[in-house]
């Protein structure tokens, strides 16, 4: 059961009923979670600039989404895990390779190894060694890529954390 309400334009206030009418503008019906937010401009604001940032990451979507099932298996978001485990599928990421990213890891090694990051920034940041960031490296990838695994967990952090405290799990939708 929501534990906070759920907001449209017609019923938020200030910066929220800007936002929430911008939205359903050009892409209809908010759903829970960004209508949910609505209850503090500062954090649905917050939640779009950074969703539209990492939308720009260097990261290849179907690694980020590999990373963003890690993160939520760990952290306990269920409807985050399933958002994120239909976007895996659909750019093509296999349900043994789904599999592999909730328990952390990949049967391919570069792939294994920047959800390893990922999983140690989002658990332990303070234990990350040069040797880590330089396996990464050693992989190919870039500064940028490996900068945007922050910004990868932070944003699933932001949503998986807020759906958790307003009570949105997969079937909530009064709607749906």
């Amino acid at each position: 059961m929501p534990r906070l309400n759920r907001l449209t334009s017609d019923t938020a206030v200030g910066a929220s009923r800007d936002l929430l009418a911008d939205l359903e503008a050009r892409h209809g019906r908010p759903g829970d979670m960004v209508a949910t937010m609505a209850n503090s401009p500062a954090v649905l604001g917050g939640y779009l600039q950074l969703s539209r940032a990492m939308g720009r990451a260097k990261l290849d979507r179907a690694i980020s989404e590999r990373i963003s099932i890690a993160v939520q298996a760990h952290q306990g978001c269920g409807l985050c895990l399933d958002a994120h485990i239909g976007a895996a599928r659909a750019r093509g990421v296999d349900d043994e390779e789904i599999e592999r990213a909730r328990r952390g890891t990949s049967a391919d090694p570069a792939i294994a190894v920047i959800i390893a990051l990922a999983l140690r920034i989002h658990r332990e940041p303070t234990s990350i060694t040069d040797e880590q960031v330089g396996a990464l490296r050693e992989y190919g990838y870039s500064d940028r890529a490996i900068a945007d695994v922050v910004g990868i967990v932070a944003l699933n952090v932001l949503t998986g954390s807020f759906n958790l405290l307003a009570g949105l799990t997969p079937g909530s939708d009064p709607d749906a």
